[in-house]
């Protein structure tokens, strides 16, 4: 590790450059990161911050603002890891939250073509991002069989319940996996986080898992923040798996329409920074409120931090366990599952409607391979849907 001498200032700086250039989904996002916190400022070694990301992809949560978290603590302490998390997130936030102030606006032929282009888009993103997990996520027949699975109880129960129920369905069938000694590689992290602070971040992480939906039956104005902390709290494999979470809690509860929700998915693509700011975009829609989208947002990170901050003690240590390897590999596998369900419905059923649309769908999936810029392909589907709007 290099040293730990930063200010939060300068942290928040560094992290603000990041939030307003770094497109291209988690990933992308990393590298990024590594471009700028390890080659060019040297705040932390490769080996630290390979392991870093490690723990991040290990846990469910954002992993791109898990790793800015993190990598913000070493630097500046806790008023480090604040400042990364706000000058990362700031900009597209407030970037969604402006544009669910605006979107009731949006009307007449361009206006709605402007959203169906949106909607088609996100088509094409989640299929991009469910071809590239599966590559990675479900590599041989054992786990193919476990997405399989996790799709069939999708399709016999939709909801948030039933996406816990796949994920626990692949952990315990990740038993049955052949080790791979996946996630061992990276050098020693060592981070101000006592074990003491794990504990208590672990208990409330839990507390709040438990306590928020009976709470938000006394205080209703809870009931969103219980929505997107459950949400935040089950995404596992990466930032595209908060799509079918967050769809389970909004669309199927009749909160926001699905051209509603699928608009802003499409919205946040064309962004840097984090996925997750989705969720102000959802929480102002909700809510009618600038004050409902902070809180939306605030509370579908929470959990993911508490859970980084709960592991970081222990991670050493854990990191070698080889049935916690296993049962993550099919967690992951799930996931995918989970995932394809989702592209289905709600992404494709609300999004095609014929086969201009899905024409313009496949176009931009087309272009998402060959690795034209999230937010180019964007553009181009916005003006398609302004294009079959008028025709």
């Amino acid at each position: 590790m290099s040293d730990s001498n930063g200010s939060a200032a300068e942290v928040f700086r560094v992290f603000l450059k990041l939030g307003l250039t770094s497109f291209g989904g988690p990933v992308a996002h990393l590298g990024y990161f590594r471009e700028e916190l390890v080659v060019r400022r040297r705040w932390l070694t490769d080996a630290a911050y390979a392991d870093l990301v490690a723990l991040c992809q290990f846990l469910p949560g954002p992993t791109s603002s898990q790793a800015g978290f993190a990598v913000g603590l070493t630097r500046a302490g806790w008023a480090g890891a604040a400042a990364a998390f706000v000058g990362f997130t700031l900009p597209s936030a407030l970037i969604m939250l402006a544009f669910a102030m605006a979107a009731p606006g949006v009307g007449g032929p361009f206006g709605e073509g402007l959203l169906h282009g949106l909607k088609l888009v996100a088509v094409a993103i989640v299929a991009q991002a469910l071809w590239g997990m599966a590559r990675s996520l479900t590599p041989d027949a054992p786990r193919v069989a476990i997405a399989v699975v996790a799709i069939a109880v999708l399709m016999l129960a939709p909801g948030a319940v039933a996406m816990m129920v796949a994920i626990l369905i692949g952990a315990v069938a990740g038993l049955m996996l052949r080790e791979t000694g996946a996630g061992r590689a990276g050098g020693p992290v060592s981070l101000p986080v006592s074990a003491r602070i794990g504990w208590i971040a672990a208990v409330g992480f839990l507390a709040l898992l438990v306590l928020l939906p009976l709470l938000a039956e006394a205080v209703p104005g809870l009931a969103l923040a219980d929505s997107f902390y459950r949400a935040g709290s089950l995404v596992f494999g990466g930032g595209h798996v908060v799509l079918p979470l967050l769809d389970a809690e909004m669309v199927q509860t009749g909160r926001v329409s699905a051209d509603q929700f699928l608009a802003g998915y499409g919205a946040a693509q064309a962004l840097p920074g984090p996925l997750f700011t989705f969720a102000a975009y959802l929480g102002t829609v909700v809510g009618a409120s600038f004050w409902a989208g902070l809180m939306a947002l605030a509370a579908i990170f929470l959990p993911g931090f508490l859970i980084l901050i709960a592991a970081l003690p222990f991670w050493s240590r854990f990191r070698q366990e080889s049935v916690a390897q296993r049962m993550m590999q099919g967690s992951n596998a799930a996931v995918v599952g989970i995932l394809a369900a989702a592209l289905y419905d709600p992404v494709f059923v609300s999004a095609v409607h014929g086969v201009a649309d899905l024409a313009l769908a496949v176009g931009c999936f087309a272009l998402l391979m060959l690795r034209v810029p999230p937010w180019v392909v964007v553009v181009l589907a916005e003006c398609g849907g302004i294009g079959l709007a008028l025709v």
